[in-house]
Protein backbone atom coordinates (compact mmCIF):
# COMPACT_ATOMS: atom_id res chain seq x y z
CA UNK A 1 0.00 0.00 0.00
CA UNK A 2 1.78 3.31 -1.21
CA UNK A 3 0.00 6.34 0.02
CA UNK A 4 -0.44 9.39 -1.74
CA UNK A 5 -0.45 12.83 0.23
CA UNK A 6 -2.30 15.32 -1.95
CA UNK A 7 -1.32 19.24 -0.54
CA UNK A 8 -3.24 22.27 -1.57
CA UNK A 9 -2.97 24.39 -4.63
CA UNK A 10 -0.33 27.12 -3.44
CA UNK A 11 -1.07 30.66 -4.63
CA UNK A 12 2.01 32.39 -6.30
CA UNK A 13 2.93 35.87 -3.80
CA UNK A 14 2.21 39.00 -5.53
CA UNK A 15 5.01 39.76 -7.25
CA UNK A 16 7.13 42.76 -7.36
CA UNK A 17 5.58 43.91 -11.34
CA UNK A 18 2.01 43.35 -9.56
CA UNK A 19 2.80 45.81 -7.01
CA UNK A 20 4.00 48.60 -9.51
CA UNK A 21 0.99 47.51 -11.81
CA UNK A 22 -1.14 48.74 -8.86
CA UNK A 23 0.63 51.71 -8.59
CA UNK A 24 0.54 53.04 -11.68
CA UNK A 25 -3.19 52.58 -11.79
CA UNK A 26 -3.66 54.28 -8.61
CA UNK A 27 -1.19 57.16 -9.91
CA UNK A 28 -3.39 57.27 -12.95
CA UNK A 29 -7.17 56.85 -11.36
CA UNK A 30 -7.55 53.63 -12.68
CA UNK A 31 -9.91 50.93 -10.41
CA UNK A 32 -11.03 47.40 -10.97
CA UNK A 33 -13.50 47.30 -14.29
CA UNK A 34 -17.08 47.01 -12.43
CA UNK A 35 -15.85 47.24 -8.45
CA UNK A 36 -18.18 48.81 -6.56
CA UNK A 37 -18.16 52.09 -5.75
CA UNK A 38 -18.30 53.41 -1.71
CA UNK A 39 -21.75 54.30 -0.70
CA UNK A 40 -21.34 57.96 -0.86
CA UNK A 41 -20.05 57.87 -4.22
CA UNK A 42 -22.39 55.37 -5.38
CA UNK A 43 -25.16 58.10 -4.07
CA UNK A 44 -23.26 60.73 -6.30
CA UNK A 45 -23.27 58.59 -9.37
CA UNK A 46 -27.09 57.88 -8.57
CA UNK A 47 -27.85 61.88 -8.28
CA UNK A 48 -25.60 62.42 -11.26
CA UNK A 49 -27.88 60.58 -13.78
CA UNK A 50 -31.13 61.64 -12.33
CA UNK A 51 -32.05 62.92 -15.60
CA UNK A 52 -31.73 59.35 -17.13
CA UNK A 53 -33.99 58.20 -14.53
CA UNK A 54 -36.94 60.26 -15.07
CA UNK A 55 -36.28 60.38 -18.96
CA UNK A 56 -36.11 56.34 -19.38
CA UNK A 57 -39.43 56.37 -16.73
CA UNK A 58 -41.12 58.65 -18.92
CA UNK A 59 -40.02 56.84 -22.03
CA UNK A 60 -41.23 52.88 -20.49
CA UNK A 61 -44.29 54.41 -19.51
CA UNK A 62 -45.11 55.73 -23.06
CA UNK A 63 -44.30 53.05 -24.62
CA UNK A 64 -46.18 50.62 -22.00
CA UNK A 65 -49.65 51.17 -24.09
CA UNK A 66 -48.13 51.84 -27.27
CA UNK A 67 -49.74 49.26 -29.38
CA UNK A 68 -53.39 49.73 -27.94
CA UNK A 69 -56.05 51.74 -29.53
CA UNK A 70 -56.94 53.52 -26.51
CA UNK A 71 -53.24 54.21 -25.38
CA UNK A 72 -52.63 55.86 -22.44
CA UNK A 73 -56.51 55.48 -21.28
CA UNK A 74 -55.07 52.33 -20.23
CA UNK A 75 -53.47 54.06 -17.35
CA UNK A 76 -56.75 54.59 -15.89
CA UNK A 77 -58.80 51.94 -17.42
CA UNK A 78 -56.77 49.53 -15.51
CA UNK A 79 -57.29 50.66 -12.08
CA UNK A 80 -61.05 51.05 -12.72
CA UNK A 81 -62.16 48.30 -13.79
CA UNK A 82 -60.12 46.10 -11.19
CA UNK A 83 -62.79 48.38 -8.81
CA UNK A 84 -65.55 47.50 -10.81
CA UNK A 85 -64.90 43.73 -9.89
CA UNK A 86 -63.96 44.09 -6.71
CA UNK A 87 -66.79 45.85 -5.57
CA UNK A 88 -68.90 43.23 -7.82
CA UNK A 89 -67.38 40.33 -6.04
CA UNK A 90 -66.57 41.80 -2.52
CA UNK A 91 -68.84 45.19 -1.90
CA UNK A 92 -72.43 43.22 -3.48
CA UNK A 93 -71.31 39.62 -3.04
CA UNK A 94 -69.91 39.53 -0.10
CA UNK A 95 -71.60 42.55 1.43
CA UNK A 96 -68.50 44.23 2.70
CA UNK A 97 -69.52 47.62 1.66
CA UNK A 98 -72.12 47.42 4.77
CA UNK A 99 -71.30 49.58 7.11
CA UNK A 100 -68.42 51.71 5.27
CA UNK A 101 -69.69 54.83 4.70
CA UNK A 102 -68.46 56.41 0.59
CA UNK A 103 -67.39 52.73 -0.34
CA UNK A 104 -67.26 53.55 -3.72
CA UNK A 105 -64.39 55.94 -2.92
CA UNK A 106 -63.15 53.94 -0.11
CA UNK A 107 -62.53 51.20 -2.51
CA UNK A 108 -61.42 53.20 -5.51
CA UNK A 109 -58.76 54.66 -3.72
CA UNK A 110 -57.47 51.28 -2.01
CA UNK A 111 -57.18 49.87 -5.46
CA UNK A 112 -54.94 53.01 -6.44
CA UNK A 113 -53.29 53.20 -4.24
CA UNK A 114 -52.37 49.07 -3.83
CA UNK A 115 -52.15 49.09 -7.64
CA UNK A 116 -48.77 51.41 -6.84
CA UNK A 117 -47.26 49.42 -4.42
CA UNK A 118 -48.13 46.21 -6.31
CA UNK A 119 -46.74 47.06 -9.62
CA UNK A 120 -43.90 48.97 -8.36
CA UNK A 121 -42.60 45.55 -6.91
CA UNK A 122 -43.60 43.84 -10.04
CA UNK A 123 -41.27 45.71 -12.00
CA UNK A 124 -38.36 45.98 -9.56
CA UNK A 125 -38.12 42.36 -9.28
CA UNK A 126 -37.74 42.07 -13.25
CA UNK A 127 -35.64 45.58 -13.55
CA UNK A 128 -32.13 43.73 -13.47
CA UNK A 129 -32.50 40.13 -14.96
CA UNK A 130 -35.13 42.08 -17.31
CA UNK A 131 -32.88 44.78 -18.85
CA UNK A 132 -29.47 42.44 -18.66
CA UNK A 133 -28.81 43.62 -22.25
CA UNK A 134 -28.69 47.16 -21.09
CA UNK A 135 -26.67 46.50 -17.80
CA UNK A 136 -24.23 44.67 -19.45
CA UNK A 137 -23.45 47.21 -22.27
CA UNK A 138 -23.57 50.06 -20.46
CA UNK A 139 -22.17 51.44 -17.03
CA UNK A 140 -23.72 53.03 -14.92
CA UNK A 141 -25.27 52.42 -11.30
CA UNK A 142 -27.88 49.55 -11.32
CA UNK A 143 -29.90 51.10 -8.58
CA UNK A 144 -31.19 53.59 -11.56
CA UNK A 145 -32.98 51.13 -12.54
CA UNK A 146 -35.85 49.60 -9.73
CA UNK A 147 -36.01 53.59 -9.07
CA UNK A 148 -36.93 54.42 -12.71
CA UNK A 149 -39.33 51.44 -12.56
CA UNK A 150 -41.07 52.81 -8.99
CA UNK A 151 -41.00 56.09 -10.90
CA UNK A 152 -42.71 55.11 -14.06
CA UNK A 153 -45.54 53.91 -11.53
CA UNK A 154 -46.04 56.43 -9.97
CA UNK A 155 -45.72 58.80 -12.67
CA UNK A 156 -48.83 56.27 -13.33
CA UNK A 157 -50.69 56.68 -10.29
CA UNK A 158 -50.98 60.53 -10.72
CA UNK A 159 -52.53 60.07 -14.33
CA UNK A 160 -55.08 57.62 -12.32
CA UNK A 161 -55.70 60.27 -9.31
CA UNK A 162 -57.34 62.53 -12.28
CA UNK A 163 -60.12 59.73 -12.40
CA UNK A 164 -59.89 59.35 -8.49
CA UNK A 165 -60.63 62.85 -8.01
CA UNK A 166 -63.56 62.87 -9.86
CA UNK A 167 -65.19 60.09 -8.74
CA UNK A 168 -64.64 61.55 -5.25
CA UNK A 169 -66.41 64.57 -6.46
CA UNK A 170 -69.42 62.20 -8.17
CA UNK A 171 -70.19 60.64 -4.82
CA UNK A 172 -70.36 63.88 -2.88
CA UNK A 173 -67.04 64.01 -0.94
CA UNK A 174 -65.88 67.75 -0.94
CA UNK A 175 -62.81 69.40 -1.36
CA UNK A 176 -61.01 70.39 2.03
CA UNK A 177 -57.57 71.20 3.33
CA UNK A 178 -56.68 67.45 4.06
CA UNK A 179 -55.91 66.63 0.55
CA UNK A 180 -52.85 68.15 0.96
CA UNK A 181 -52.08 65.18 3.15
CA UNK A 182 -51.75 63.08 0.06
CA UNK A 183 -48.59 64.57 -1.08
CA UNK A 184 -46.34 63.12 2.20
CA UNK A 185 -48.18 59.64 1.99
CA UNK A 186 -47.39 59.68 -1.66
CA UNK A 187 -43.88 60.49 -0.88
CA UNK A 188 -43.22 57.75 2.17
CA UNK A 189 -45.05 55.43 0.13
CA UNK A 190 -42.75 55.95 -2.88
CA UNK A 191 -39.70 55.57 -0.82
CA UNK A 192 -40.77 52.17 0.51
CA UNK A 193 -42.04 50.88 -2.69
CA UNK A 194 -38.56 52.05 -4.23
CA UNK A 195 -36.84 50.48 -0.91
CA UNK A 196 -38.43 46.85 -1.30
CA UNK A 197 -38.11 46.95 -5.43
CA UNK A 198 -34.42 47.18 -4.72
CA UNK A 199 -34.54 44.12 -2.80
CA UNK A 200 -36.87 42.41 -4.94
CA UNK A 201 -34.09 43.13 -7.93
CA UNK A 202 -31.37 41.44 -5.89
CA UNK A 203 -33.39 38.26 -5.19
CA UNK A 204 -35.26 39.02 -9.15
CA UNK A 205 -31.04 39.03 -10.38
CA UNK A 206 -30.25 36.01 -8.76
CA UNK A 207 -33.60 33.96 -8.87
CA UNK A 208 -35.56 34.92 -11.73
CA UNK A 209 -38.09 32.29 -10.88
CA UNK A 210 -39.07 34.86 -8.16
CA UNK A 211 -41.18 36.59 -10.86
CA UNK A 212 -43.12 33.78 -11.66
CA UNK A 213 -44.19 33.57 -7.18
CA UNK A 214 -44.18 37.06 -6.68
CA UNK A 215 -48.10 37.70 -7.83
CA UNK A 216 -49.17 35.36 -5.54
CA UNK A 217 -47.31 36.84 -2.40
CA UNK A 218 -49.05 39.92 -3.66
CA UNK A 219 -52.26 38.93 -3.95
CA UNK A 220 -52.34 37.57 -0.47
CA UNK A 221 -50.54 40.87 0.88
CA UNK A 222 -53.44 42.35 -1.31
CA UNK A 223 -55.97 40.82 1.05
CA UNK A 224 -54.56 41.64 4.22
CA UNK A 225 -53.98 44.93 3.33
CA UNK A 226 -57.97 46.69 3.87
CA UNK A 227 -58.17 47.12 -0.13
CA UNK A 228 -61.94 45.95 -0.17
CA UNK A 229 -63.05 45.88 3.19
CA UNK A 230 -62.07 48.08 6.51
CA UNK A 231 -59.55 46.62 8.51
CA UNK A 232 -60.85 48.41 11.23
CA UNK A 233 -64.33 47.27 11.12
CA UNK A 234 -62.55 43.86 10.77
CA UNK A 235 -60.38 44.24 14.12
CA UNK A 236 -63.22 45.38 16.41
CA UNK A 237 -66.27 43.06 15.26
CA UNK A 238 -63.79 39.53 15.18
CA UNK A 239 -62.51 38.55 18.37
CA UNK A 240 -58.79 38.37 16.69
CA UNK A 241 -55.72 37.22 18.51
CA UNK A 242 -53.99 40.76 19.76
CA UNK A 243 -50.57 39.65 17.82
CA UNK A 244 -53.11 39.55 14.87
CA UNK A 245 -54.32 43.01 15.09
CA UNK A 246 -50.97 44.17 15.59
CA UNK A 247 -49.37 42.90 12.30
CA UNK A 248 -52.82 44.36 10.30
CA UNK A 249 -52.24 47.78 12.11
CA UNK A 250 -48.83 47.89 11.47
CA UNK A 251 -48.95 46.52 7.80
CA UNK A 252 -47.64 49.03 5.71
CA UNK A 253 -49.40 48.77 2.30
CA UNK A 254 -52.66 49.19 4.78
CA UNK A 255 -51.10 51.97 6.89
CA UNK A 256 -50.16 54.04 3.14
CA UNK A 257 -53.62 53.20 1.80
CA UNK A 258 -55.86 54.15 5.14
CA UNK A 259 -53.28 57.04 5.33
CA UNK A 260 -54.44 58.33 1.57
CA UNK A 261 -58.16 57.37 2.41
CA UNK A 262 -58.20 59.59 5.50
CA UNK A 263 -56.06 62.26 3.53
CA UNK A 264 -59.21 62.19 0.78
CA UNK A 265 -61.83 61.21 2.59
CA UNK A 266 -63.91 63.41 5.18
CA UNK A 267 -65.90 60.10 6.44
CA UNK A 268 -62.96 58.63 6.90
CA UNK A 269 -61.78 59.38 10.14
CA UNK A 270 -58.98 59.89 12.60
CA UNK A 271 -60.03 57.06 14.50
CA UNK A 272 -59.25 54.18 12.12
CA UNK A 273 -56.24 54.97 11.61
CA UNK A 274 -53.81 53.45 14.03
CA UNK A 275 -51.94 54.86 16.67
CA UNK A 276 -48.68 56.87 15.72
CA UNK A 277 -49.52 56.25 11.79
CA UNK A 278 -47.05 58.98 10.74
CA UNK A 279 -44.75 57.78 12.37
CA UNK A 280 -44.92 54.34 11.53
CA UNK A 281 -45.19 54.74 7.72
CA UNK A 282 -42.34 57.02 8.39
CA UNK A 283 -40.01 54.32 9.79
CA UNK A 284 -41.32 51.89 7.26
CA UNK A 285 -40.60 54.15 4.69
CA UNK A 286 -36.82 54.75 5.73
CA UNK A 287 -36.45 50.92 6.72
CA UNK A 288 -37.22 49.85 3.26
CA UNK A 289 -35.47 52.61 1.75
CA UNK A 290 -32.44 53.22 3.24
CA UNK A 291 -31.93 49.00 3.93
CA UNK A 292 -32.95 48.57 0.24
CA UNK A 293 -30.92 50.75 -1.26
CA UNK A 294 -27.90 49.42 0.96
CA UNK A 295 -28.80 45.88 0.48
CA UNK A 296 -28.98 46.55 -3.30
CA UNK A 297 -25.62 48.56 -3.58
CA UNK A 298 -23.84 45.71 -1.57
CA UNK A 299 -24.05 43.55 -4.46
CA UNK A 300 -23.75 46.05 -7.48
CA UNK A 301 -20.45 43.93 -9.13
CA UNK A 302 -22.42 41.02 -9.19
CA UNK A 303 -25.49 42.29 -11.69
CA UNK A 304 -25.42 41.15 -15.15
CA UNK A 305 -22.58 38.40 -14.63
CA UNK A 306 -22.80 34.85 -15.06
Amino acid sequence: MSTVLHTPPQHPAPTPADHDLAALAARHGLSVSGARPSLPEYVRQLWARRHFITAFATAKLTAQYSQAKLGQVWQVMTPLLNAAVYYFIFGVLLGTKHGVPDYVPFLVTGVFIWTFTQSSIMAGTRAISGNLGLVRALHFPRAALPISFCLQQLQQLLFSMGALVVILLCFGVPVSASWLLALPALVLQFTFNAGVSMIMARWGAKTPDIAQLMPFVLRTWMYVSGVMWSLDQLARNNHLPHLVKVALAANPAAIYIDLMRFALIDSFHASQLPAHVWAIAAGWALLAGVGGFIYFWKAEETYGRG
